[in-house]
């Protein structure tokens, strides 16, 4: 018995090395998308209960593509993102779909994960445009949601259905001036059901980064009082064009 309880103590430590090794990685290598993820809410993995299909809730994750690109190129890694920050127009796309507790929330659930299918990634490109990402995604968020691949991100495809994107953030071609409260007005506006206790707003310093969206298992917007607490505070954010979009205006 005692050997037993010994050899399940050192198994749960060697996990939560691993995952301690993973999130020093992570905050070392990846792009300002996946790093973002370690501001969505208080608490850690570490912390949190690591079981796959154990947890409250969605967050569904909406990266401004112009945002992140114009921060890779100050950090000299537009290169590195080539599919996203190329001459593509993109605005709005899936950072990620994270699967959230009331207070902290899971990551990495299974160490090592199963190899993520290189056709799913292909596939998912539309609305991620970034391999890279998608490996990422599935790793840390998509191991936790208790679904099989080709189900987890069929959920982050229905989840993106279910957001209307407000018209006017849709071909930004000039900079935009705006403050977390209208980017928030605008999804209420454009979403039936969506309230403010759903929502939060992620900014850096001075660019509006990304909106999340707090979703239930079945994808209906649901208030989250944690995420929404970690709400953007800052009075004005710029939102960066959508790339070609001024040329397309001057056509």
């Amino acid at each position: 018995m005692l050997r037993l309880v010994v050899s399940r103590l050192a198994h749960a430590a060697a996990a939560a090395l691993a995952i301690s090794f993973i999130l020093s990685v992570t905050l070392t290598t990846a792009p300002a998308q996946e790093r973002s993820e370690l501001r969505q809410a208080p608490g850690s993995e570490q912390n949190a209960q690591n079981r796959p299909g154990q947890f409250d809730f969605y967050v569904l994750a909406l990266s401004w593509s112009p945002s992140f690109c114009e921060s890779a190129q100050e950090r000299d890694r537009a290169r590195s993102n080539d599919q996203q920050c190329g001459e593509r127009a993109y605005s709005f796309v899936v950072h990620g779909l994270w699967p959230q507790h009331e207070r902290g929330y899971p990551g990495f659930c299974q160490v090592p994960a199963p190899r993520l299918n290189r056709d799913i990634v292909d596939k998912m490109l539309d609305l991620m445009p970034s391999p890279r990402l998608v490996f990422h995604e599935w790793d840390r968020h998509g191991t936790c949601s208790g679904l099989g691949q080709n189900e987890y991100f069929e959920t982050v495809r229905k989840a993106r259905a279910g957001v209307t994107i407000p018209e006017r953030f849709q071909a930004i071609a000039q900079p935009l001036s705006v403050s977390p409260g209208e980017v928030v007005d605008a999804f209420l506006k454009a979403n039936a059901g969506l309230t403010p206790e759903a929502m939060s707003i992620d900014c850096d310093s001075r660019r509006l980064r990304e909106v999340r969206i707090c979703l239930s298992k079945d994808l209906a917007f649901r208030p989250c009082a944690e995420v929404a607490r970690r709400t953007c505070r800052r009075d004005q954010l710029i939102m960066p064009p959508v790339r070609g979009a001024r040329a397309a205006e001057l056509r």
